[in-house]
C-alpha cells in the first residue's frame, strides 16, 4: 500500500493509481520505482505524444539508436519500436509485483498502436498482435483507439487473448459499444473453449478535454461549466455496472473473465479556476483506474480528500447532462470532434517523433 495516507485511502476506496507518462529518464533515475514505492502507483500509460517528448527531449536513447543503426536498421518506425518497447519492458518489470499481488487485475503498462492506423481495422489488428507478441509480458496492454474502426479490432484482439486498453473515449455511447466489443470477444473465445481468465482490458475515458470544449460553448453562468466531463464519467460508470451484470456476464465470470474496468484519463485540470484534483476527487469508487499526470498525483498526495463520489448521486449526472443539452450543448458533436482531434494530435506527435529520430540518425552516425 502507498505510504502516503491520502493515496493509501484512495486505493482503499477502490481506485488503482496509474501514472500518465513514461520515459527512460523516469526509469533510469529510479523515479518511477519511487512513485511505485512511495505513491502507490500500480500502472502507467504511454502514447505517441509521451514518447515524442521523451525521445525528443533526451539523449538517453542515443547510444541505443547508434547501435541499432550500426546493425543496419534504418526504418524509422522500427527504430521507434526498438527504443520504446525497451522502456515498456522495463516498466513492466517494475510493475510485475503489483500484477502478481492483484491476481492479474492491476500492474499494467500500456503501449499504443501507431495513430496512423486509427481508421484501419485490419492494420490495427495486425500491428497490435505483433506488438503483443514482441513484448511477451502478461502485464502489458496494447492501446487501440475507440474509433468506429477500432471496435471490431477490440473484439478480434480480445478473441485472440490480447490485453487491450481502449483509448480516446469521450462519449458514453461509444463507451457502451467498446464494452460490447470486449464482451463479444470474450464470448467468442469462451465458445471456442479457450481460456478467458488471463485477459485484462480497460476503457480509457478522457475527461478534462471534454470540459475545455464544453465550457467554451456554454454560457458563462451555466451550472454545467466544469461538470460535463464528471457527469459523463458518472453515467459511464453506471453503464459499466449494468453491462457487467446478468446471466450473459455471469457465464463469462464463472469461467474467470474479468470486467473491463473504466479508466479516467486526461485527469490533469486544465482550467486554473477548478480544483487541481477535480478529476480524481470527484470520481472515486470501486473498480476504477485513474491515470494521473505526476503533478496531479503529487497534488492529491498533498491535499486530496477521499470519499465515494463516482456514484454518490447517479441521477444528478443524468440531470446535469440534460441541463447542458437544454442550454444548447450538443454533446454528441463535441465528443465526435474530440475523437477526431485526439487522433489528429497523436498523428502529429507520431510524425514529430519520426522526424526527431531521423534527425538523431545524422547526429549519432556522425559520432565516432
Amino acid at each position: 500500500m502507498a505510504p502516503n495516507p491520502n493515496l493509501r485511502r484512495l486505493r482503499e476506496a477502490g481506485v488503482s493509481i496509474w501514472l500518465d507518462t513514461l520515459s527512460r529518464e523516469l526509469l533510469e533515475t529510479g523515479e518511477f520505482a519511487e512513485l511505485i514505492d512511495d505513491y502507490g502507483v500500480t500502472g502507467a500509460t504511454s502514447n505517441p505524444t509521451i514518447f515524442a517528448k521523451a525521445i525528443t527531449d533526451s539523449d538517453r536513447y542515443d547510444d541505443q539508436l547508434r547501435k541499432l543503426v550500426a546493425g543496419g536498421e534504418r526504418d524509422l518506425q522500427e527504430l521507434f519500436f526498438s527504443l520504446a518497447l525497451d522502456d515498456i519492458r522495463a516498466a513492466a518489470g517494475l510493475l510485475r509485483p503489483a500484477y502478481e499481488d492483484g491476481g492479474g487485475s492491476d500492474g499494467f503498462i500500456s503501449f499504443e498502436c501507431t495513430p496512423d492506423l486509427a481508421d484501419d481495422t485490419e492494420a490495427t489488428i495486425a500491428q497490435a498482435t505483433d506488438l503483443w507478441q514482441r513484448l511477451g509480458q502478461p502485464n502489458v496492454m496494447i492501446k487501440v483507439p475507440g474509433t468506429a474502426a477500432g471496435l471490431p479490432a477490440i473484439e478480434e484482439l480480445t478473441r485472440r487473448g490480447v490485453n487491450v486498453n481502449i483509448t480516446l473515449l469521450f462519449s458514453v455511447e461509444r463507451y457502451e459499444q467498446v464494452i460490447d466489443a470486449y464482451l463479444r470477444g470474450l464470448s467468442a473465445r469462451a465458445d471456442a473453449g479457450e481460456p478467458v481468465d488471463t485477459i485484462t482490458s480497460v476503457a480509457s475515458f478522457f475527461l478534462s478535454r471534454i470540459d475545455t470544449k464544453a465550457d467554451a460553448l456554454l454560457d458563462p453562468g451555466s451550472p454545467a461549466r466544469g461538470q460535463v466531463a464528471l457527469a459523463s464519467a458518472r453515467v459511464a460508470y453506471q453503464r459499466y455496472r449494468a453491462k457487467f451484470a446478468g446471466p450473459g456476464w455471469e457465464r463469462l465470470r464463472d469461467r474467470g473473465a474479468r470486467r473491463q474496468r473504466p479508466l479516467w484519463a486526461s485527469t490533469g485540470t486544465k482550467n486554473p479556476a477548478y480544483s487541481d484534483v477535480l478529476y480524481v476527487a470527484e470520481l472515486i469508487g470501486p473498480d476504477v483506474i485513474n491515470t494521473m499526470p505526476e503533478k496531479t498525483l503529487r497534488a492529491f498526495a498533498d491535499h486530496g480528500a477521499v470519499a465515494r463520489t463516482v456514484d454518490a448521486n447517479p441521477d444528478d449526472a443524468e440531470r446535469m447532462l440534460a441541463a447542458a443539452a437544454v442550454g444548447g450543448l450538443d454533446l454528441a458533436a463535441v465528443t465526435a470532434q474530440l475523437e477526431r482531434e485526439g487522433v489528429s494530435a497523436f498523428c502529429d506527435s507520431y510524425h514529430q517523433l519520426l522526424a526527431c529520430i531521423e534527425h538523431k540518425l545524422t547526429t549519432v552516425s556522425a559520432r565516432p
